[in-house]
């Protein structure tokens, strides 16, 4: 099948769910607000058809192909799907507005520049299930950094003495921060059995061309492990919170795909 025929839809759901949660943000009247089921349906819709894009773009004979942009077009999968799952019962909609618009980025960076990175489909149980691990690890964390951005505008707003335009749809404050450290919580659970299941299944986490991946990984792990301790034991929140969730998601962000970037994008291995 023709992927072509998949992008289109999926790419103008996503800016349909993004923009109608924006929208909702935006519009102060409840009246005027568009529905947020609708823009749930959408978002699923939209993750139906990048579901079945990736599938045929992933899924060949000679193995699975992990190129840098369908890794990440897969991560922003896993990101929408974790983000819709969780708006089911939690208020995270807000997210929306930015999370959905970059999945419809990334399917047109996998379709305008395809590559091939085969993992090979004989590699075993352990590797398979290190790259779960790791990809959902990155996305729980990757939904907490743009809730910092978020609770970062927020905080701004407030401090300003202009809690005007979307700021007044936001949850409160705390509630914003209570969300990012729940997900900060879970994704540094899934970070630790990556990296445990890397050790211990890996032949070699510090070889040539995983030793980037690797120290920087562990340097994002021990960020978000001081911020979880400094959370529980000095009650670090607000600006001191942001600052270190979004320095964690950057090392981390290098890790997963800066190194991945260099090699396949630069130097072309």
């Amino acid at each position: 099948m023709n992927t072509t025929l998949l992008l289109l839809p999926a790419v103008a759901l996503y800016l349909a769910s993004g923009t109608l949660f924006a929208l909702r943000l935006f519009r102060q009247k409840e009246e005027k607000r568009p529905s947020r089921t609708l823009g749930l349906l959408l978002g699923a819709g939209a993750l139906l058809f990048h579901g079945a894009i990736l599938y045929l773009k992933l899924y060949t004979l000679n193995g699975l192909n992990f190129s840098f942009f369908n890794a990440v077009s897969f991560a922003a999968w896993v990101i929408c799907l974790l983000y819709l799952l969780t708006a089911l019962t939690k208020p995270v909609e807000s997210l929306g507005m930015i999370l959905l618009p970059l999945a419809a980025f990334t399917l047109l960076l996998e379709y305008f520049f395809p590559g091939v990175r085969l993992l090979s489909p004989h590699a075993n149980w352990a590797l398979r299930a290190h790259v779960v691990i790791s990809i959902l690890a990155y996305s729980v964390l990757a939904m907490a950094a743009v809730q910092a951005i978020l609770l970062a505008i927020q905080d701004r707003h407030l401090r300003s003495h202009h809690p005007g335009g979307f700021i007044r749809a936001l949850p409160p404050l705390q509630t914003m921060e209570g969300l990012m450290f729940e997900m900060i919580a879970i994704g540094f659970v899934l970070l630790t059995l990556a990296l445990a299941s890397g050790f211990l299944f890996l032949e070699d986490m510090f070889a040539q061309h995983l030793v980037h991946k690797t120290i920087l990984s562990i340097l994002a792990w021990v960020v978000f492990a001081v911020l979880l301790w400094g959370r529980h034991r000095f009650g670090w929140r607000g600006r001191t919170a942001i600052r270190w969730t979004l320095s964690g998601f950057v090392m981390l962000a290098l890790a997963y795909f800066g190194s991945k970037a260099v090699l396949e994008l630069i130097l072309k291995r």
